[in-house]
């Protein structure tokens, strides 16, 4: 049977970063306390948590690249909500938003999660955050969690 490796929802050593837009804060406030609550409930002290404010998600990869380059934390959970508009501007700022946080993953070999709520409406945005249908944010906090013990022990493996 192969070895299988998976990743637990423990506290890690390290902080976990935490970038958040403005825009709509009314849904990113919501996201923002998923996340801390899970994480709380993980056993991560509020010490260890640190929250940085962009003004939209288009400024969330760099937030998440200058956290990360830091050398500081284990984790960064990127969050905000894009709400489409009357105009394909959400289209774009969607599309740079992901291709910027997959960059900073890559680049600094840490989880950088995707919080970015990409929503046709006001009302799934609330549905995503904390409505019916779960909040992403509680969910980014939740992957970060795994894939921070995920990665531990498959270094562990690589110096065995």
């Amino acid at each position: 049977m192969p070895q299988e490796i998976r990743g637990e929802s423990t506290a890690p050593e390290g902080a976990i970063g935490i970038v958040v837009s403005r825009y709509n804060d009314s849904v990113t406030g919501k996201l923002l306390r998923g996340a801390t609550d899970t994480l709380a409930r993980a056993g991560v002290a509020d010490e260890n948590i640190d929250v940085v404010w962009v003004p939209g998600g288009f400024e969330i990869p760099l937030a998440a690249q200058q956290m990360a380059e830091s050398g500081h934390y284990a984790a960064i959970l990127c969050l905000g909500a894009v709400i489409r508009g009357e105009t394909t501007h959400d289209q774009h700022i969607n599309r740079a938003v992901s291709l910027g946080i997959t960059e900073v993953a890559l680049s600094s070999s840490l989880p950088v999660l995707f919080g970015l709520l990409t929503c046709d409406t006001l009302e799934q945005a609330i549905q995503r955050s904390g409505g019916n249908v779960g909040n992403k944010g509680s969910e980014c906090a939740e992957a970060a969690l795994e894939m921070i013990s995920l990665l531990d022990k498959m270094q562990q493996l690589r110096e065995a």
